[in-house]
């Protein structure tokens, strides 16, 4: 038991949580994704003027016609998918992690985690303190 919340009710936010943790590395991945994208269409851009130079008009205007520009998905580049993203599913996920958060466990956040912390820390030994120290450390 994490300050009074029973050990269920902190284990079941705590993987709602987890959940959470999951969906923001996924929109870290599709924002690479949309990244990546960008980079190799303007790779191809480059590549185009090369095989003009090179004597290739043929090829160049294939690439420039056929793929530089192309949706990734119908009628969307990836800016799109990543703002649908953001705006649809991203945003339900974390504003009903933050409504339960609330609801639950007073806001407080990582409580699964802080009782992970509490029980696998040697109390009283310098580095292992529950929280933040109350003065910063000495710097060189």
């Amino acid at each position: 038991m994490v300050d009074n919340y029973d050990a269920a009710t902190v284990s079941a936010v705590g993987k709602v949580t987890e959940a959470l943790e999951t969906i923001e590395r996924a929109r870290g991945h599709l924002y690479s994704f949309h990244q990546l994208t960008g980079s190799a269409d303007l790779a191809l851009g480059e590549a185009v003027e090369k095989l003009e130079k090179a004597g290739h008009a043929d090829w160049a205007r294939r690439i420039s016609e056929e793929l530089i520009g192309l949706n990734v998905l119908p009628g969307r580049w990836t800016f799109q998918i990543v703002e649908e993203y953001d705006d649809g599913y991203h945003k339900a996920c974390r504003d009903l992690e933050r409504a339960l958060l609330e609801s639950l466990t007073g806001g407080r956040r990582h409580l699964h985690e802080q009782q992970m912390k509490d029980d696998r820390r040697t109390h009283g030994r310098p580095g292992h303190e529950a929280g933040a120290p109350s003065t910063p450390p000495a710097g060189p």
